[in-house]
């Protein structure tokens, strides 16, 4: 499970913004994750409990969101959704396509004091 090591950079991540700003507290922290990235956000959420378990992040709420996978098709120049239309344009149904979005893994925000 690959994802307990990116949880673990995560909450190092945290520590290192707590530390360089002189914050006490992290409320909460928003991951974005592609719908194609290699990670699986029920693995995240339950990385993350263990990840913070007798830490000063104990009580940081976790929110994930799930980024939409979207390609470019290169024959029609349409912007469509990857997995819902199964790998084809949903206007001419090619599938010679440039991915857009749906693979990444961010910290889209920490809410701190």
């Amino acid at each position: 499970m690959h994802e307990l090591g990116v949880v673990i950079e995560v909450v190092k991540t945290l520590d290192r913004i707590v530390l360089e700003n002189n914050l006490t507290e992290v409320e909460s922290i928003v991951l974005q994750i592609g719908e194609i990235s290699s990670m699986i956000p029920k693995y995240i959420e339950d990385c993350f409990d263990v990840a913070i378990d007798g830490t000063q992040f104990e009580k940081t709420k976790l929110k994930i969101e799930v980024l939409t996978a979207t390609a470019l098709c290169r024959p029609c120049n349409r912007v469509f959704k990857l997995v819902e239309n199964e790998g084809k344009c949903d206007c001419c149904g090619g599938n010679d396509w440039e991915l857009l979005s749906g693979k990444e893994f961010l910290i889209k925000e920490i809410v701190a004091c």
